[in-house]
C-alpha cells in the first residue's frame, strides 16, 4: 500500500527550489522560493508536489481520505535541515580547557601542551565501539530535535588506522541504523599525534600510505579532510594527503585559514575540494580562487563564538560569488552544541547574513557541501521527504528569537519522527 503524507496549510513553506544543480550564490541566496498558505503532497517517502493547499488538497482529493495529515496552520515548513561539518564521533568533554580559556589560555596554546584535541584522541581511543556509538546516537537524537535531517560526520579523534577505522565504523552503523542520514568523512589529518611530533612527516607518511588505502578499501568515507594550520599540517603536506586521498576516489574538504591566514583557501581552489570550512582568516585571494573554482565556504560561527575569535566575513564571500553553508561545527573543544538553529541566529547576528541567506545556508547550500543536493536541501519533486516544521508565524521569527528551539515536527524520508518538539 502506499504511503502518503499531506501537509497542509502552512503559514510559510519555503522550497529552496530551483538549485539543486547548482548552489545558490550572491543574490541568489535571498530567493527562498516562498509559498503562504503552502502543502506538500508525499507518497513512499518521496516529494511528488508542493504548491498552495488549495492547489494540493483538490488535485489530490481522491487520495487524502487515505492520507496522513498534518495541519502546518501558522507554523513554517522547510526542508529538513542539513549539517555539513561535525565531529560528531568522540568520546568525552574538555571542559576543564573552556575554564582555561576563559582565564587567558589560547586554543592553540592548549593543543601545544597535549590538551586540545590530543585530550579527545585519548579518550576516544580508550572508549569502547559500544560507547562510543551510544554517545553519538543520543546526539544524533539532538541534531534531530533541532531539526536537523543529514549531517556530515568526520573522524579524527584517532589519529591511528585502528581508531580511525573505530570511529568511522561507528558513523557506518549509526547512517544505517539511525533516522538521519550520516554522510562520512576521514580526517586522520586532524592533528600529528605527540609521539610523532618530532617528525611529523612519518605521520603524513602513515596517512597517505596506510590509512587513505584502508578506509577506501572498506567504502567507510565520501571526503577526505585535513587541518591546514601553523603548528598541525603545513599546506605542502595538507596538498600531498588531499591528492592522495583523489587517488582512491575520497574527495577533498579542508579545515582553512582558522587560527591565521595561511593559504588554506587557496590550496581548497587547487586541489579541487568540494568545501573549504572555517576561514575565519582566509585572504581576499582565497575568497576569490574558492569563488571561480566553485569550492563551497562552509561557515562555523559557533567556533569563533566560543573561541572568542573573530567571525569569518560571509558577506564578502557571498558577494565574491562564494556558495557560504553554515554549520555546527559540533565538537568537545571548540563549538560543543547541537543547536544548527542557534547558529542560524549567529550567522545573522555576527556574521552580517539577512534571515534568507542563513536558511539557504542550512538547506540547499549545506546539502552542495555534503554532495547530496541530488536527493535532499529542497521542497521539490522527486527528492526525498526531508521535512522540519518550526512553531514559527513567519521564518524571520527563526533568527529573531536567539537560542530557542521552535522545532515543532521533524519528517524524515516521509516518516514523522519529532512531534510537539519530543521524539516519537
Amino acid at each position: 500500500m502506499t504511503a502518503r503524507l499531506l501537509i497542509k496549510n502552512a503559514a510559510q513553506l519555503i522550497t529552496m527550489s530551483g538549485y539543486s544543480d547548482r548552489p545558490a550564490l550572491k543574490k541568489k541566496m535571498s530567493k527562498i522560493g516562498l509559498i503562504e498558505n503552502g502543502a506538500v503532497y508525499i507518497e513512499d517517502g518521496i516529494i511528488v508536489e508542493v504548491g498552495s493547499s488549495n492547489e494540493m488538497v483538490a488535485k489530490y482529493k481522491d487520495s487524502v481520505a487515505l492520507t496522513e495529515q498534518i495541519d502546518a496552520a501558522g507554523k513554517v515548513v522547510t526542508p529538513g535541515l542539513i549539517d555539513p561539518h561535525t565531529h560528531l564521533v568522540h568520546a568525552g568533554t574538555r571542559e576543564n580547557e573552556y575554564a582555561m580559556r576563559l582565564q587567558g589560555k589560547t586554543y592553540m596554546e592548549i593543543m601545544e601542551a597535549g590538551g586540545g584535541i590530543h585530550a579527545t584522541t585519548r579518550a576516544t581511543q580508550k572508549a569502547s565501539y559500544e560507547e562510543l556509538f551510544e554517545q553519538s546516537r543520543k546526539r544524533l537524537n539532538q541534531f534531530l530535535l533541532h531539526g536537523v535531517t543529514t549531517v556530515e560526520a568526520k573522524s579524527g579523534y584517532g589519529l591511528t588506522l585502528e581508531h580511525e577505522i573505530k570511529q568511522l565504523e561507528v558513523a557506518k552503523q549509526l547512517h544505517e541504523s539511525h533516522p538521519i542520514d550520516v554522510i562520512s568523512t576521514f580526517m586522520g589529518a586532524h592533528a600529528i599525534p605527540i609521539s610523532e611530533k618530532r617528525n611529523p612527516e612519518t605521520f603524513v607518511s602513515k596517512v597517505i600510505s596506510e590509512m587513505i588505502p584502508e578506509v577506501a578499501k572498506r567504502k567507510l568515507a565520501t571526503f577526505n579532510d585535513v587541518f591546514c594550520e601553523r603548528g598541525v599540517f603545513t599546506p605542502d603536506q595538507s596538498k600531498r594527503i588531499l591528492e592522495a586521498g583523489k587517488e582512491y576516489g575520497l574527495i577533498p574538504k579542508i579545515h582553512a585559514d582558522e587560527i591565521e591566514p595561511y593559504a588554506g583557501a587557496e590550496l581548497a581552489a587547487e586541489v579541487g575540494a568540494i568545501s573549504a570550512d572555517h576561514l575565519l582568516r582566509a585572504s581576499d585571494q582565497g575568497i576569490q580562487d574558492m569563488a571561480d573554482a566553485g569550492v563551497m565556504g562552509v561557515l562555523l560561527p559557533g567556533t569563533a563564538f566560543f573561541l572568542m575569535a573573530d567571525f569569518a566575513q560571509s558577506r564578502k564571500m557571498i558577494d565574491a560569488g562564494v556558495g557560504v553553508a553554515l554549520s555546527t561545527d559540533a565538537n568537545p573543544g571548540s563549538s560543543p552544541t547541537l543547536s544548527l538553529p542557534f547558529i542560524m541566529n549567529l550567522g545573522c547576528l555576527k556574521m552580517g547574513m539577512t534571515p534568507e541567506e542563513v536558511v539557504t545556508a542550512t538547506t540547499i547550500n549545506a546539502a552542495h557541501a555534503i554532495g547530496c543536493a541530488d536527493v535532499t536541501g529542497s521542497l521539490e519533486a522527486g527528492k526525498k521527504a526531508d521535512i522540519t516544521i518550526f512553531d514559527v508565524p513567519n521564518y524571520l521569527t527563526l533568527s529573531y528569537q536567539y537560542g530557542m528551539n521552535h522545532v515543532d515536527t521533524v519528517i524524515k524520508g516521509g516518516v514523522t519522527l519529532v512531534v510537539g518538539g519530543h521524539l516519537l
